[in-house]
C-alpha cells in the first residue's frame, strides 16, 4: 500500500510538473496581472505593508512570498512562475493521495492525473499569481479533513484550521472550500463532537482572515472591471457541476463509488467529499456575483479538485467493469485527453492566450520613441509597462504622474489634476502614448484630458498595435497649425 500511495502522489506530480515547465516563458511574455506581481515583489516588506492598505490586500501575502523568492533566486520569468508550477504539481500529487484515501489506488491515480490535464490548472500553473498555491493548500486542507474524519484526533483540527487560514490569507475566496466541507459533514453526519470541532476550526480560519476580508471590501473598486454573470459563464459552471454529478452517478456502486476498505469510514464516500467541493464554491460565488460581480474561474480554481476526484472514481469503476488494468486504462486516457486538448494547450503557452504583453509593449516603446521627451498612459494602470521595463523609458518624463506607485502605496501611482496634466503635455515636444488597442471603457476625466489635448495640439506620427497594447507617438504642432492626421491606420504587429 505504501508503494501505491507514493505512485499516487509521484506520477500525477511528474505529469503536472512536465506540463508546467513546457513553454513556461510563454514566448518571453508577461501579462498585466503578472506585471502587478513583478513590481510588488520588488518592493521592500515595509513598502508592501504600505501598499496593501491601499490596494491588492487580497494578494498581499503572496506578494511577500514572491519578494522572498526574488531575493533568494533573482527575478526572471522562470522564478516568477516556478512557484506556481511546483504548487500545481503538489496539488495534483495530493489529489492522488486524497483519491487513494477515499476510494483506492486506481481512483486516486486517475484523480491526480485528471487534475493535471485540466486546462485551467495548466494555465494557472504558468502564471505568477497566487491561484495555484491556493489550489495546493485547499487540497491539503481537504486531505486533512478526510484524515480527521478517519482518525478522530481533535488536535488535527488545529492543522486543518491553520491550513485554511494560510489559504485564506493567500486569497480569501478559498474559505468557500471550508463551506463545502460543512456540506460534506451534513452528508456524513459524524456526530456532535466532530461538528463542534469543525465549527471551531472553521470559525478560527474565518476570524483569522477577517483583516484581509474587511480591508478588501474597501478596495472593491479594483475589481469593478469584472463583468456581471453572463449566460456563457452560467452554462459553463452548470456544465461542470452536471458532469461532476454524472460521474458520481455512473461510479455509484463501483469500487470507487462508496466507502473503500482503507477509506475514512463507512459514512464517508468520495462523492460526499468531491461533489460539494466542486459545486458549493462555484454556486456561492455566483450568488454573490448577483449583487457584486466577482465570478472568475481562477478565483475558485480549487473546485476542479472535486471534479478530478469524481473523474478518477469513474475511471476506476470503468476499469473494473471492463476489466482493463489501470496500467493500460490510465495512460491511454491521459494520452487521449492531451491529444484532444492539444490545440488549447499549445495556445495556452503563447502570448495570445492572455489579454496583453507588458514586455513587448516596453520593447515597442524603445523601438519607436525616437526623440520623444514625455510619456502618457491611458488608463493609468498601463504605467506597469515602465515599472516592469524601466530601461526602455529612460529619459521619458511621466507627464501625468504626481506621486509614484511606491510613494503612494498603489500599483499605478497617483496622477495630477487634469489642468496640471495639460500644462505638462504642452511643455513636451514629442509624447509616447501607451494605451489599449480599442476604445477605453468609462475613461476618467484625466484620461479624457490626455486624449483631448493630443487631438487638439499634437499630430500622430506613428501608431503600432502589438500583443494587446497600442503604442503611439505624437508630435506637438505650432499653435496656428491645423490638425493633421495620418491616412493610414495602426501598424499591425509583425
Amino acid at each position: 500500500m505504501r508503494h501505491g500511495k507514493l505512485s499516487g502522489f509521484g506520477v500525477p506530480s511528474l505529469l503536472a510538473l512536465g506540463l508546467g515547465l513546457w513553454g513556461i516563458t510563454r514566448e518571453h511574455s508577461m501579462w498585466r496581472d503578472e506585471a502587478a506581481t513583478w513590481q510588488a515583489a520588488h518592493r521592500s516588506l515595509g513598502e508592501l505593508a504600505h501598499m496593501v492598505g491601499q490596494a491588492d490586500v487580497v494578494h498581499g501575502l503572496y506578494y511577500a512570498l514572491m519578494h522572498g523568492v526574488f531575493a533568494l533566486f533573482g527575478d526572471s520569468l522562470l522564478t516568477l512562475r516556478l512557484p506556481s508550477v511546483l504548487a500545481a504539481a503538489t496539488a495534483c500529487g495530493l489529489t492522488g493521495l486524497l483519491g487513494t484515501r477515499l476510494a483506492g489506488h486506481r481512483a486516486g491515480m486517475g484523480a491526480g492525473l485528471a487534475l493535471a490535464v485540466v486546462p485551467a490548472v495548466q494555465e494557472q500553473a504558468q502564471e505568477g499569481r497566487s491561484y495555484a498555491l491556493v489550489l495546493a493548500l485547499v487540497v491539503l486542507e481537504t486531505w486533512l479533513f478526510v484524515e480527521i474524519l478517519a482518525r478522530k484526533g481533535s488536535w488535527r483540527w488545529t492543522w486543518y484550521a491553520g491550513t485554511a487560514l494560510f489559504a485564506g490569507w493567500l486569497h480569501w475566496f478559498s474559505l468557500l472550500a471550508v463551506v463545502a466541507h460543512g456540506v460534506t459533514l451534513v452528508c456524513v453526519r459524524p456526530g456532535r463532537a466532530q461538528w463542534a470541532r469543525w465549527g471551531l476550526a472553521a470559525a478560527g480560519a474565518v476570524v483569522g482572515t477577517l483583516p484581509v476580508i474587511l480591508t478588501s471590501r474597501t478596495q472593491v473598486a479594483l475589481v469593478s472591471w469584472i463583468a456581471p454573470l453572463g449566460w456563457s459563464t452560467v452554462l459553463g459552471m452548470s456544465g461542470i457541476i452536471a458532469f461532476a454529478a454524472l460521474c458520481a452517478r455512473l461510479s455509484r456502486g463501483g469500487p470507487a463509488g462508496g466507502a473503500h476498505h482503507d477509506g475514512p469510514g463507512p459514512g464517508v464516500s468520495l462523492a460526499a467529499v468531491a461533489l460539494p467541493l466542486c459545486a458549493v464554491p462555484q454556486l456561492s460565488l455566483a450568488l454573490v456575483s448577483l449583487v457584486q460581480p466577482l465570478y472568475l474561474t481562477r478565483y475558485v480554481l480549487f473546485t476542479y479538485v472535486g471534479l478530478a476526484l469524481l473523474i478518477g472514481a469513474l475511471l476506476s469503476t470503468l476499469g473494473t467493469r471492463l476489466r482493463i488494468p489501470a496500467r493500460v486504462l490510465l495512460p491511454a486516457t491521459v494520452a487521449l485527453a492531451l491529444l484532444v486538448l492539444l490545440p488549447l494547450e499549445l495556445r495556452l503557452r503563447t502570448v495570445g492566450s492572455r489579454v496583453d504583453d507588458v514586455l513587448t509593449a516596453a520593447t515597442t516603446v524603445g523601438r519607436v520613441r525616437g526623440s520623444a521627451d514625455g510619456v502618457l498612459y491611458v488608463p493609468a494602470a498601463h504605467r506597469d509597462t515602465a515599472l516592469v521595463s524601466p530601461g526602455e523609458f529612460a529619459g521619458l518624463r511621466d507627464l501625468a504622474l504626481a506621486q509614484s506607485p511606491v510613494e503612494s502605496g498603489t500599483l499605478k501611482g497617483v496622477e495630477a489634476a487634469p489642468q496640471a496634466i495639460e500644462r505638462a503635455m504642452l511643455g513636451a515636444r514629442r509624447i509616447v502614448l501607451v494605451t489599449d488597442p480599442g476604445p477605453q471603457r468609462s475613461p476618467s476625466v484625466r484620461d479624457l484630458t490626455k486624449q483631448r489635448v493630443l487631438a487638439e495640439r499634437f499630430t500622430l506620427r506613428s501608431d503600432v498595435v502589438e500583443r494587446g497594447r497600442r503604442i503611439s507617438v505624437y508630435e506637438r504642432r505650432p499653435p496656428d497649425h491645423p490638425a493633421r492626421h495620418p491616412d493610414t491606420g495602426p501598424v499591425p504587429a509583425r
